[in-house]
């Protein structure tokens, strides 16, 4: 399906989006991201019974851009940090232009005063792009197992 280079540049862009996160870099998380993107984070159920209500939903990276923004210089909350674990992705479709791909994931948070906790557990569905640039989300649906999540959910998943 894909060529040994290839893979290890889909390994890197799994690996690098989730070290960006968890280094609070979020000015690098819409560079991973093609201009007409989708981003959205959705719980299970209303995946799974194709309803649209999402908790967050971007389409492009100028909405990626402006959250960015909104979580930097606007929100107020309590700090915290996030760790990303993220399983090897499994490949369903590749082709010249686009490869579609599936991970697991798990982000734990840790306010600098408590004990770190699971916060949100669920599986990345992708669809990943070819470009001059090197490979970029096209579409990243992380899907929740939850049907609850914490009420601040700030930074993206």
């Amino acid at each position: 399906m894909l060529d040994f280079n290839t893979y290890q540049q889909l390994l890197a862009l799994y690996a690098d989006y989730a070290a960006a996160l968890d280094n609070n870099e979020l000015d690098k998380w819409p560079e991973f991201f093609t201009d007409q993107c989708v981003y959205k984070v959705q719980p299970r159920e209303n995946f799974e019974r194709g309803y649209p209500l999402a908790t967050l939903s971007f389409e492009s990276r100028g909405m990626l851009k402006d959250r960015v923004f909104g979580v930097t210089e606007t929100i107020f909350h309590d700090p915290y940090y996030q760790r990303h674990v993220v399983s090897v992705p499994r490949i369903f479709e590749a082709d010249a232009q686009r490869i579609r791909a599936e991970a697991n994931y798990a982000v734990f948070r840790t306010k600098p005063d408590d004990i770190s906790t699971v916060f949100n557990v669920g599986r990345y569905i992708d669809t990943i792009r070819r470009t001059d640039h090197g490979l970029k989300f096209e579409s990243r649906i992380c899907v929740f197992d939850s049907e609850m999540i914490a009420n601040s959910l700030i930074y993206p998943i």
